[in-house]
């Protein structure tokens, strides 16, 4: 259920969820020649603006925008041509924000001016965040959303489809129903991904790379595991080998 033109490492977004600068340069420059890419989330961000973002393209790298945006419609649609001028390959919104938010999201990216096309190439793939990785039943029950997990992401997926988003992030244990709900080019994200050795830690709905592969994700991204480990790359390195495990 993978595409098969994508390469492994094509594959693995590594998430730099530092507020140290200096820390996510020597991440990049270390694990750029082994990743496709990076997730630039709201921590480094804040702490280092769009300088991080082109410091990631310079190197061959793509970028994950994770940012999250969940505004009123104009000013994500503001928001989210911002990101593509950029030269992000993938940024985030809301699914919660709504029909006419994602429609605004969607719409500014396809009328774009010709004359403001992004930075570094095609215009980014605008993912719908459904439920976090930290969320369960008893976070679903606190404020109040009806349905399992499962249905929530469903009727979410749903309207990213209906609103012409290109992706969605959800955890592994949702990928076959995403996947059963979109077109065969909807790009599911993949979060929540821990090698086998790794015990959980506060990602409740968690699976190995093979698995989230095997299931249907196009992209993977981790973080601690790789970023929190004595030699980054060559956790890296394993964590690919995983990829391609049966």
């Amino acid at each position: 259920m993978t595409s098969p033109e994508l390469s492994p490492a094509a594959r693995l977004f590594v998430a730099l969820d530092t507020p140290d600068p200096a820390f996510a340069e020597r991440l990049v420059h270390g694990l750029s020649p082994y990743v496709g890419g990076f997730k630039i989330g709201k921590t480094l961000f804040t702490a280092a603006g769009p300088s991080i973002v082109a410091l990631a393209l310079a190197t061959g790298a793509r970028v994950f925008l994770d940012l999250k945006f969940h505004d009123i419609p104009n000013t994500v649609a503001g928001a989210v041509v911002s990101a593509a001028q950029l030269g992000v390959h993938l940024c985030t919104v809301h699914t919660l924000g709504g029909r006419a938010m994602l429609q605004a999201a969607s719409a500014a990216l396809a009328t774009m001016p010709g004359n403001a096309p992004p930075m570094h190439g095609a215009r980014p793939v605008i993912l719908g965040v459904t439920l976090l990785t930290s969320a369960d039943q008893a976070t679903l029950d606190e404020v109040g959303i009806l349905g399992t997990p499962e249905q929530v992401v469903s009727r979410l997926t749903r309207l990213a489809v209906e609103c012409g988003l290109g992706g969605i992030v959800c955890s592994p244990h949702e990928i076959p129903t995403v996947r059963s709900l979109v077109p065969d080019d909807f790009v599911i994200v993949t979060p929540g991904i821990r090698p086998r050795s790794a015990l959980p830690d506060d990602q409740r709905r968690v699976a190995t790379p093979s698995d989230a592969l095997a299931a249907g994700a196009t992209y993977l991204v981790i973080g601690r595991p790789i970023t929190a480990a004595p030699d980054p790359a060559a956790a890296a390195q394993r964590l690919l080998d995983e990829m391609t495990a049966t």
